[in-house]
């Protein structure tokens, strides 16, 4: 009989902490991580402000991009006969321009097509990322070619601290590529 009593305790005391807990949780759950949740207006004006920016911000990088190579041309101390390569290097790295990008399509024009018909899109987009990867690669094979061996050794160095491709500005949205808006 104690036994029993005691088992009952027990279960009505986690029963009475869980509701404790749910109950605790649903008053804290409403704005995400202390940021008051915005209405449909102001995330569409934030939008707005964002985009009115992207110009600015485009400028930005490729202000930025122009240091790295120039720093990076500096150190390598390159010679008359090294600068077309150099050229067609640079070039090769630069990413495509707003009119060049392809295979974006919008949200709705997305998610009207079958996943077949998604899958395909990927492919060709894929495809694509693969043949811009490919130019790059035989402008960087031409560019290393041509190098010294002290200068190999420099840009193999500035080249392991860069990792890789940025998407700046596209943190956490990643439903605008189309690619898992609907994943």
């Amino acid at each position: 009989m104690n036994t029993l009593r005691k088992n009952l305790v027990i279960a009505l005391t986690a029963a009475g902490l869980a509701c404790a807990t749910v109950g605790v949780q649903a008053q804290t759950a409403a704005p995400a991580e202390g940021r008051p949740a915005l209405t449909a207006e102001q995330r569409l004006a934030k939008k707005a402000e964002w985009q009115a920016k992207a110009g600015e911000r485009r400028a930005k990088m490729e202000q930025k991009r122009a240091e790295r190579q120039a720093k990076l041309r500096d150190a390598l101390k390159l010679n008359a006969q090294q600068q077309p390569a150099w050229d067609a290097f640079v070039a090769s790295m630069a990413p495509p321009n707003k009119g060049e990008r392809t295979g974006r399509p919008d949200r709705a024009a997305w998610a009207s097509l079958t996943a077949p018909q998604r899958m395909e899109k990927q492919i060709a987009m894929q495809k694509e990322r693969t043949a811009r990867m490919e130019a790059r690669l035989s402008a960087l094979n031409s560019f290393y070619a041509q190098l010294t061996p002290e200068q190999r050794k420099t840009f193999d160095e500035q080249a392991k601290h860069r990792k890789g491709p940025r998407h700046h500005g596209h943190h956490g949205h990643h439903g605008q590529h189309g690619q898992r808006a609907n994943a």
